[in-house]
């Protein structure tokens, strides 16, 4: 993850594709949601237009709304996920011209 943020200040992404992963019982006193918090942070200050799909798995998705609350989220996607899954959501983002 901190390579991730460190590529985010030299580097500006048009999508990022992530995995969401909730924080059950984590030690932030609520402050995080899940595992993308301080990453989409980061690309709110460095890249602020960029678009973001999430991939869930199904046990996880009704966390994902914590999430968006939080961060405007391009897509959320449920595995199993395969490319003709993802490929509107790419050309979404190439008509927006983001």
């Amino acid at each position: 993850m901190r390579k991730a943020i460190s590529a985010l200040k030299t580097r500006t992404p048009d999508l990022v594709v992530a995995e969401f992963m909730y924080g059950y019982g984590n030690n932030y006193a609520g402050v995080n949601v899940c595992n993308l918090d301080v990453f989409l942070y980061s690309l709110q200050k460095y890249a602020g237009d960029t678009g973001i799909i999430v991939l869930v798995d199904k046990s996880e998705y009704q966390y994902v709304e914590k999430l968006a609350a939080l961060f405007p989220l391009h897509a959320v996607l449920q595995h199993p996920v395969h490319e003709q899954d993802i490929e509107p959501f790419l050309t979404d983002k190439a008509a927006d011209g983001v």
